[in-house]
């Protein structure tokens, strides 16, 4: 089977990690207490060749998981309330996406009856808080652009990805149950004895609904009368990509004042990096740090970091000067950091004094997000009539709780 550019990159950076392991090797046997000027610039070479060949992997891998959009998990209103929603038979779907897609296009005057009809049927009023009616409306975006926009969205914001995700069809205030059992054990129960009790403690936590809005994105009417113009599929990556931005620094370290909790804001440091170690990590700072996690939320784990922050890790070696950090050398399995995958979120702080910059756990069962269904569109026509473009804008609702606080731990770097 030939090859493809994914498995050229790949196939790339082992070549250069190879590179980069032999330089290590000879600087080690020649008992050197560093690397010589002519192995220091042939090091950072071949470091520059691995991030570049590790960025391209990273698009391509992204522009494979855009291209393949999954539904799984992503509940459909065409709807206010979930009491009004009613199974849609596919035709009506397949209408109301052609009546969406050619409002979008042409606008609500070149609508049929019919196609008005349907669209008005899927108007929302946009509200910034659950319980806070704003003035402007949009139109509920069809299930196929709702889900492209959704996997942009995960790939843009590796949390997202990862988390339970949790659908709702409203946005109302829903309160959260929480639970950390993993102190209590069970017993041996003696012939005739009664059973002793152990209470499950449980703690709440609302989930609101955050609105994001992609802000404006203009388009010139030459391209949306361009039926050439691929717009089913580029203005939902667009507004995706926006959004997903935004939700991504939230999700990862949000202040859970009017914005979501993020996961490192909420998590429990496992481990406090020593003095002088303020921009720094040890290999023994990672061990700790995945020993921090119950043993039972391990067999899931995976490291959360900047990419910034891997570019650091990766130099780290064990005792025995094996680095830690593992390319892939397979198109769809993730390099791994002590055995572990490594996922990648720019949200995440970079090292620096105090900041939580490494996470390490299970974040599908340590935190829960909470999307509003139904992501909204607004088509702005008169406003930038004068430039011949159309304005639009792209709304989705979501709000994070951390869920099960054991089963996630950060690495906190020291004061100084």
């Amino acid at each position: 089977m030939p090859s493809t550019v994914l498995d050229r990159a790949i196939d790339k950076r082992a070549r250069v990690w190879a590179q980069m392991q032999e330089i290590q090797a000879r600087a080690e046997s020649a008992g050197a207490d560093g690397l010589t000027a002519e192995e220091r610039a042939a090091w950072d070479a071949a470091e520059a060749d691995l991030t570049a060949a590790s960025e391209d992997i990273e698009r391509l891998e992204r522009a494979a998981r855009l291209d393949t959009v999954s539904r799984a998990g992503v509940v459909v209103t065409t709807g206010p309330a979930a009491e009004d929603r009613r199974e849609t038979p596919q035709d009506e779907e397949t209408a109301y996406r052609e009546a969406f897609m050619a409002f979008t296009r042409y606008g609500a005057s070149e609508l049929t009856a019919e196609q008005r009809a349907l669209m008005t049927a899927n108007r929302q009023q946009i509200r910034a808080q659950a319980t806070s009616p704003g003035s402007a409306g949009g139109y509920t975006i069809p299930t196929e652009t709702l889900n492209k926009i959704t996997e942009t969205m995960k790939a843009f914001g590796g949390i997202l990805g990862a988390a339970n995700v949790m659908p709702t069809a409203s946005g109302a205030p829903i309160n959260w149950p929480t639970n950390d059992d993993t102190a209590n054990v069970g017993a041996i129960l003696a012939e005739n004895s009664q059973v002793t009790e152990q209470d499950v403690e449980f703690g709440q936590k609302e989930l609101g609904a955050y609105t994001y809005t992609s802000k404006m994105v203009r388009i010139s009417l030459q391209l949306l009368q361009d039926s050439a113009f691929p717009l089913d599929s580029w203005l939902p990556t667009k507004l995706g990509e926006r959004i997903g931005r935004a939700v991504a620094a939230h999700l990862a370290t949000g202040t859970g004042t009017n914005q979501p909790t993020g996961l490192f804001t909420a998590a429990t440091t496992g481990v406090t990096g020593a003095e002088g170690q303020a921009d720094s990590v040890t290999y023994e700072d990672l061990v700790d740090l995945q020993h921090s996690v119950d043993i039972a939320y391990r067999n899931g784990g995976q490291y959360v970091m900047a990419d910034q922050t891997l570019k650091a890790v990766r130099k780290l070696v064990d005792g025995m000067s094996r680095p830690l950090w593992e390319p892939s050398l397979q198109a769809g399995v993730p390099s791994t950091l002590l055995g572990f995958p490594v996922l990648i979120d720019n949200g995440v702080s970079a090292m620096a004094a105090e900041a939580k910059s490494i996470g390490f756990g299970d974040v599908n069962a340590a935190y829960v997000v909470r999307q509003v269904a139904g992501g909204q569109m607004m088509r702005l026509a008169e406003r930038y009539a004068d430039f011949l473009q159309v304005g639009f804008l792209g709304f989705a609702r979501f709000d994070a709780v951390l869920d099960d606080g054991a089963a996630f731990r950060v690495y906190a770097n020291a004061e100084s």
